[in-house]
């Protein structure tokens, strides 16, 4: 049986209109591999530049100095099972100083207390911010926040002077007070800002059941803030852990009351020989940090997108 003449332009039609589909579905196709392709080609490009100075700094720890002062890191993967290439005597060297044990102890001494000082501080004043309405809250803010671009080194002269003047200079007392302060105006802007995101219905419903601000604070805002409580502990225990500009200043260069970062400063001499030990003194000081932000991972990464979505 014959096809009727009015069913032939329709299939005509049909054919060319379907080959078009699969030639445009082609090219948006290749586009999305080829946008996804240049998307990680620059992630591994960016994870390479962070991890190649860490990789080099770990190699050049485990070198002898001779070979250090005469070659890249780098040349050592063209024999890398030389053992004559490998040494632990850097490591031996830096541990087998002498009041390392009490440097680690005054770091610990150092960073906890000026850890938790500040995120404490922070956490009520940023709840106040975020909640509470009392005049000039906006303008306080901005105050607050203001000091985020305020240099340390125009603090130093004065806060020593006073330290002298009420005998905090060189005391861990001292030191704690002046982290807290340096750490305070990004603490209240992160805690502010996360407290910011959380839905305010629940508050409103606390304060209808009679619950104070007070409580508030402690049953509902701390208890759903602990991914940015935790972000802001992995940096505040960084920069304090890391810190020798400012433990230099408030404590001086006493082996009593330094940190690591003193001690290990101290191990390069006036003219720069034995340089070569403190690439293994970095990475023992790396040791603690580490753990911790390991520790606080999981909670670190939500702290640091908390608030990016609001649902």
């Amino acid at each position: 049986m014959r096809s009727a003449p009015h069913d032939l332009p329709a299939t005509a039609t049909t054919r060319p209109a379907a080959r078009r589909r699969a030639a445009t579905a082609a090219p948006a196709g290749v586009g999305e591999w080829t946008s996804q392709a240049l998307v990680h080609l620059v992630v591994v490009l960016m994870a390479l530049a962070w991890v190649l100075p860490t990789l080099g700094l770990l190699v050049s720890s485990l070198r002898p100095a001779p070979d250090v002062a005469r070659t890249g890191w780098w040349t050592v993967f063209a024999n890398p099972f030389d053992l004559t290439r490998w040494t632990l005597a850097n490591y031996r060297h830096v541990l087998g100083q002498q009041g390392l044990a009490q440097a680690f102890l005054n770091s610990f001494i150092i960073t906890v207390p000026a850890t938790v000082l500040p995120i404490l501080v922070a956490s009520f004043a940023a709840f106040a911010f975020a909640w509470l309405d009392f005049p000039g809250r906006s303008w306080l803010f901005l105050v607050v926040v203001g000091f985020l671009v305020v240099p340390l080194q125009m603090t130093f002269v004065p806060i020593l002077k006073i330290y002298s003047e009420t005998g905090l200079a060189g005391t861990f007392v001292g030191i704690w007070l002046a982290h807290t302060g340096y750490g305070l105006p990004f603490a209240v802007y992160l805690m502010r800002n996360f407290f910011g995101s959380l839905p305010g219905e629940l508050f409103e419903s606390a304060y209808i059941d009679g619950a104070s601000p007070l409580s508030a604070f402690f049953r509902l805002a701390l208890p759903m803030s602990t991914p940015a409580l935790a972000s802001l502990a992995i940096f505040q225990f960084l920069w304090v852990w890391n810190d020798l500009l400012v433990a230099l200043i408030y404590l001086g260069g006493g082996a009593r009351t330094g940190p690591l970062t003193l001690k290990l400063s101290s191990l390069v001499g006036s003219y720069g020989q034995e340089w070569h030990v403190l690439t293994a003194a970095a990475f023992i000081s790396m040791l603690v940090p580490v753990a911790l932000f390991f520790a606080l991972q999981r909670y670190f990464v939500r702290g640091i997108l908390a608030g990016a979505v609001k649902g």
